[in-house]
């Protein structure tokens, strides 16, 4: 089974990691009123406790990265093609809109509306569904049953996933990953999401090192759930990347969302769940400025099977080195990269490899198959590829 279905099953399995915030209290504060004052540290600690059940809302994503746009709404039922490079670049360009539902922890349903088309991933329990409107084609699966009385075990199969659709919350948890010493946290002015209140925790590098200026993330006043990240780069006056609700509703969603039955003429598929990882595999909640979450992408990458990525620097000024490999992650972005037309032309040829360049990531893909990647300048991939 390939990686990039591996990276895709949880987005269906583990609903907790798109949202989890408090109900109580769940009456949005009214307009007008201001937020009580908080300190950053209380901010996070708001944060940190949220733990929403249900909600349903509409996410919006635009990048400003200086990737050529990508045609959305290939043919992407499949995990493998959902959950993959090609449609993790697709979401990294453009704009895009998703619908999200969440009724506890065992049902959810993500709409990702392409133009004239739309994808969905709906899962009931232990059955998950694919569908792609565009080829009426559709994949089906039944999770394997888990005992959800494990220890630090939530009824989810497989480790961290890569979301094909990331959201605020997802995003917030990667940057909070990364938060220590090197990191700056302040509280901005509050903002206004979705119709809700809500606080502004900016966390900015103390560094020159990094591509990245600052990330401002938008928690709400009253449940502590992420509601808006902005992504801002240096030398960018727009935002490089936001994703953020432009609805919200903490009621849960009518039960009949979470049904599916396969339109007349589709094609449908019958994939195999992957098996349950050992217990030492199963991973906690994403921390908040701890040791062993920075990077937090290189340690959730330690659980993939294949070579060991390499890391390089520390915090915002990490860079991942991907080995040269057939089947690993790296010759798959590869790959895509380089059949890609206008994702070719992007990267730009340099001594010893290719270079693909956005104002936030750099990804350096070496002639001899290895791939770099990260937040910081170009000459920091090719010094780590040359100690490599």
């Amino acid at each position: 089974m390939n990686r990039a279905w591996k990276r895709w099953v949880p987005a269906a399995a583990v609903p907790a990691l798109i949202a989890a915030g408090v109900l109580v209290g769940s009456i949005p504060a009214r307009a007008g009123d201001p937020l009580p004052e908080k300190s950053p540290a209380e901010v996070l600690t708001l944060l940190g406790q949220h733990n929403t059940k249900t909600f349903s809302g509409t996410v919006e994503q635009v990048s400003n990265l200086g990737l050529p746009e990508l045609p959305a709404g290939a043919p992407t039922s499949g995990p493998a093609s959902a959950g993959g490079p090609a449609s993790i670049i697709e979401l990294l360009t453009g704009e895009h809109t998703a619908r999200i539902f969440m009724d506890g922890p065992a049902k959810m349903r993500v709409q990702v509306m392409d133009r004239l088309a739309e994808r969905d991933v709906i899962r009931r329990d232990q059955e998950v569904w694919f569908y792609n409107s565009k080829d009426n084609s559709a994949a089906h699966l039944t999770l394997p049953a888990v005992a959800k009385d494990l220890p630090g075990h939530d009824g989810s199969t497989s480790d961290q996933p890569t979301k094909a659709f990331p959201t605020p919350e997802d995003l917030a948890a990667k940057f909070l990953a990364k938060v220590d010493s090197s990191t700056a946290v302040t509280v901005g002015p509050e903002v206004q999401v979705a119709g809700r209140s809500a606080y502004s925790l900016e966390l900015a590098p103390r560094t020159d090192g990094t591509l990245l200026a600052k990330v401002a993330i938008a928690v709400d006043g009253q449940t502590g759930m992420p509601l808006r990240v902005t992504v801002s780069a240096r030398g960018q006056v727009k935002p490089a990347f936001e994703a953020g609700f432009t609805s919200l509703s903490l009621a849960a969603p009518e039960d009949a969302t979470f049904n599916f039955v396969a339109p007349p003429g589709a094609t449908v598929k019958q994939l195999q769940a992957p098996a349950v990882p050992p217990m030492s595999g199963l991973p906690g909640k994403p921390g908040m400025g701890s040791p062993d979450h920075v990077p937090g992408d290189a340690a959730k990458l330690r659980h993939h099977d294949g070579p060991t990525p390499t890391v390089t620097g520390t915090g915002w000024e990490s860079v991942v080195g991907f080995p040269a490999a057939p089947d690993g992650q790296g010759a798959q972005l590869t790959e895509t990269i380089l059949k890609d037309p206008l994702l070719s032309q992007a990267a730009g040829v340099v001594p010893g490899g290719r270079l693909l360049s956005t104002a936030l990531v750099n990804v350096l893909l070496t002639d001899d198959g290895r791939i770099f990647v990260g937040m910081v300048p170009a000459e920091r991939l090719e010094a780590a590829a040359g100690a490599a």
